[in-house]
């Protein structure tokens, strides 16, 4: 998205290379390239907060804290995000919203609930809880569930296997390419997106601009992604608020459509020439 106006370097730590500006993802984990970056002053400096800086490494970790010290400006991936900032950094900080391409709406079949659930199997995305619903749910119920994802905690794989064995409702895909993946977002009638932290999930952004409504842990990550009276939440941890909201989109069309209605909402947040102008301005911001 800035190609076309600077030379962009992208590197996992900063190697001293001659810059106007660095963009440094993660408080904690740049925070060695930021502290640098910023010795040599060479250039005024943005950080992205992209997730477990925010909610897991704040307030505890001192290099995340001199990182959001040393940035002009701090970066958010959704807009209740602010809210969790310590308020004297606030003043420096400002949303910008990662976007995928728009996909056309695909028809949906009638007469049955059609799920994916994207995100590598670590305890962060909870796939356990996920897990749980299925078992509340009556089998007999038209209701299927994808998982795609790899299993970077090896014990969730196993989960995830186990359960595939002994329901057919439920079948584990593993790790798929991207335009797989895409794809089959765009089949489901749902995203289910159960996480217990999230900075900003980009695959909330790939549902919503592919015509697929979500239902989605009640977590900051996900309230600032979807907006606060967002019909579609459940409490993170809670299999039964799970199974029940799947079983409301199910039988009840209303419902369904307060889904849609909601996604469509914020569906202009998320174009990818809305994030490029961002981009663009705050850089131009720190180079000013």
């Amino acid at each position: 998205m800035l190609r076309g106006s600077y030379r962009v370097i992208v590197q996992t730590a900063w190697r001293g290379q001659r810059a106007d500006a660095l963009i440094a993802l993660h408080a904690h984990r740049s925070a060695e390239s930021i502290d640098a970056f910023a010795s040599r002053a060479v250039g005024r400096i943005a950080v992205v907060l992209t997730g477990t800086d925010l909610y897991r490494d704040l307030p505890a970790s001192t290099a995340a804290i001199h990182s959001l010290d040393l940035a002009h400006r701090i970066v958010m991936l959704q807009d209740d995000a602010p809210n969790v900032l310590a308020p004297r950094w606030r003043p420096k900080a400002e949303v910008i919203f990662q976007s995928a391409r728009a996909l056309r709406t695909r028809r949906k079949p009638a007469g049955r609930l059609d799920c994916v659930v994207v995100g590598h199997l670590r305890a962060e995305k909870d796939p356990l809880t996920l897990f749980r619903a299925m078992s509340l749910l009556p089998k007999e119920l038209p209701i299927r569930v994808r998982h795609i994802g790899a299993a970077l905690d090896p014990e969730l794989g196993r989960a995830a296997r186990a359960l595939q064995r002994s329901d057919p409702r439920y079948r584990y895909s593993g790790p798929l390419s991207h335009g797989l993946t895409r794809a089959a977002i765009q089949a489901a009638h749902l995203l289910v997106h159960p996480s217990v932290a999230e900075g900003g999930a980009n695959v909330l952004v790939e549902a919503i601009t592919s015509g697929t409504a979500v239902l989605a842990s009640r977590i900051s990550g996900n309230v600032g992604m979807l907006g606060r009276g967002y019909p579609g939440y459940f409490e993170a941890g809670d299999e039964s608020g799970l199974a029940r909201r799947l079983l409301q989109a199910l039988g009840e069309r209303s419902f369904v459509r307060g889904l849609a209605q909601g996604c469509a909402a914020r569906r202009p947040l998320f174009t990818p020439a809305r994030e490029a102008r961002a981009l663009r301005a705050l850089t131009a911001a720190l180079l000013a």
